[in-house]
């Protein structure tokens, strides 16, 4: 009979190295996959016939949406995420998975979508003691420090 582990997240006072410089590689990450996005949007031009410069926003939108899911469902963080060291965790440790990784980002759009929720969501990653952002803390999930293995 096999048993099944059970994780639990570290604890952001005991395990602090978890949660380091979380915030700052977040952003890190976010800049470095927002270059890959509008770059791979460049890409998609000529496909359109050049077309998709009238709707190029919308177009960054829903290769954002598509990498983000992508990205989180197969390695539970974006390729940005990744070059830093971090990677999302669901409250009971395990990584993200499809699902989790939708959700994550339809919170993460929905936040960018409505300014004031980015500037809560900014600044719950900047006082909590874990790091998360609005998202998170309606998800129950964290970015942790892919180092820091437990």
């Amino acid at each position: 009979m096999m048993t099944q582990r059970s994780y639990a997240l570290p604890d952001a006072e005991t395990q602090s190295e978890f949660y380091a410089d979380v915030p700052v590689k977040r952003l890190i990450a976010w800049v470095i996959d927002t270059v890959l996005i509008v770059l791979l949007c460049v890409a998609i031009l000529p496909f359109t016939a050049f077309t998709g410069i009238f709707f190029f926003p919308f177009l960054i939108l829903v290769v954002g949406f598509a990498y983000r899911v992508v990205t989180i469902a197969n390695g539970s963080a974006t390729w940005g995420m990744r070059l830093v060291s971090i990677e999302f965790r669901l409250p009971n440790g395990e990584r993200f998975d499809l699902g989790a990784a939708f959700m994550h980002t339809l919170g993460y759009s929905v936040s960018l979508a409505i300014p004031v929720l980015q500037i809560v969501s900014v600044v719950l990653m900047l006082t909590s003691s874990r790091g998360q952002g609005l998202t998170d803390h309606v998800m129950g999930t964290v970015a942790l420090n892919r180092a820091a293995r437990y």
